[in-house]
């Protein structure tokens, strides 16, 4: 009898391509994993919003979005990590100043600050996701928020870095970068399941290819690169294999022995 394994998947560059599709030899094997008895969640930086559709298809109800902050176990919320929202203010107040838009996310909704600008167009296009950010500069103030993106160009967010102490900035797009709490990431997340499912650690695995993963792929045991991953996550993966264009999810589930 098969071992019971818990296996995280990233979204984007991992289990989507490029053009954001599912590639149907990582769909077979990811029900072929249920079917041996495994855990199959996702680990992303997306708001829950952003992959309902993907969570459907794929029959996943456990998983760890916004990069962490907001954890879901068999449907069930386990875990809530939101941002500080003084801080926040305060960060939207220079950034308004300095003609850097943000985003502010929530559970079920997102929100810009400014009614538009190319930046936020340019990235959130990129998801290919049937939602768009709509005016509200307050929504902050009404709800607990999970992620804020901040929208510039690469190198202007040192001067956020410097200034905000409460928050982690992790790069997803050239123009547009996470804002999470202060050590929150995708392995706090995967622990809070871990805990609740009492798998242990040498039976745990993540597939990444982000700067986000960094840490869930240095952290999880038996971690996976994608062949189109960052260098530096490459680096700290135990394995690399093919790209999500070249059936990477197989070939890395078959170099790890769980196919």
């Amino acid at each position: 009898m098969t071992k019971e394994s818990i296996i995280f998947f990233d979204i984007d560059g991992t289990l989507l391509n490029h053009d954001k599709q599912l590639p149907s030899s990582a769909k077979q094997a990811i029900f072929q994993l249920k079917e041996r008895g495994h855990v199959v969640a996702i680990a992303t930086g997306r708001a829950p919003f952003m992959f309902e559709k993907l969570r459907k298809e794929l029959d996943i109800d456990t998983y760890v979005s916004y990069n962490g902050s907001f954890v879901v176990l068999n449907g069930e919320v386990i875990y809530t990590n939101p941002l500080k929202i003084g801080s926040l203010e305060k960060l939207t107040e220079v950034a308004l100043h300095n003609n850097h838009p943000v985003v502010f996310l929530s559970e079920n909704d997102m929100k810009m600050n400014v009614p538009e600008h190319s930046y936020i167009k340019e990235s959130i296009d990129t998801l290919k996701i049937d939602r768009f950010p709509t005016y509200d500069p307050y929504y902050y103030k009404t709800c607990d928020l999970y992620q804020t993106l901040l929208f510039c160009s690469e190198g202007e967010e040192e001067q956020y870095e410097r200034e905000f102490q409460d928050f982690d900035f992790v790069r997803w797009h050239p123009v547009s970068l996470d804002l999470l709490p202060k050590g929150g990431s995708k392995a706090k997340g995967i622990e809070k399941i871990a805990e609740n499912l009492g798998i242990p650690a040498e039976r745990h695995y993540a597939f990444g290819d982000g700067l986000n993963d960094l840490e869930m792929l240095s952290t999880v045991v038996n971690s996976v690169a994608m062949g189109n991953a960052k260098d530096q996550v490459k680096e700290v993966a135990k394995h690399v294999t093919k790209s999500v264009e070249d059936d990477g999810i197989v070939y890395g589930l078959k170099m790890v022995g769980l196919l």
